[in-house]
């Protein structure tokens, strides 16, 4: 069954917060840094602050101030355990999204 026109018309994103959101998300997501932390995180249900600082090899402040911004725009969510900070992906929408880019350009992450 191919895809049709009428088909592809209803796949479009109506919802005016859904594209805010999607919007957002990208705009934010565009920063190669962001990018790769979000490689990171979508391959796993969350990660700490260190192994992130690790895995993406820049300092601990540059890695903070970038997941400020990804979490001030809705994309992540954390969790304090005594002196970590664990940080995932907050909405299931877009881990979607984050799979694809994952697929598409950030290899075996």
């Amino acid at each position: 069954m191919g895809v049709t026109a009428e088909n592809r018309r209803e796949a479009l994103i109506t919802d005016e917060d859904d594209i805010y959101l999607a919007s957002r998300a990208m705009k934010a997501m565009a920063h190669p840094l962001r990018l790769k932390i979000l490689c990171i995180l979508g391959g796993s249900s969350e990660v700490s602050v260190q192994d992130i600082v690790e895995r993406v090899g820049t300092s601990q402040s540059n890695i903070s101030q970038h997941l400020s911004i990804l979490r001030d725009k809705g994309i992540l969510a954390f969790r304090k355990d005594a002196n970590r900070v664990y940080y995932r992906i907050g909405d299931t929408r877009i881990v979607l999204l984050i799979n694809a880019l994952r697929e598409a350009f950030c290899g075996n992450q």
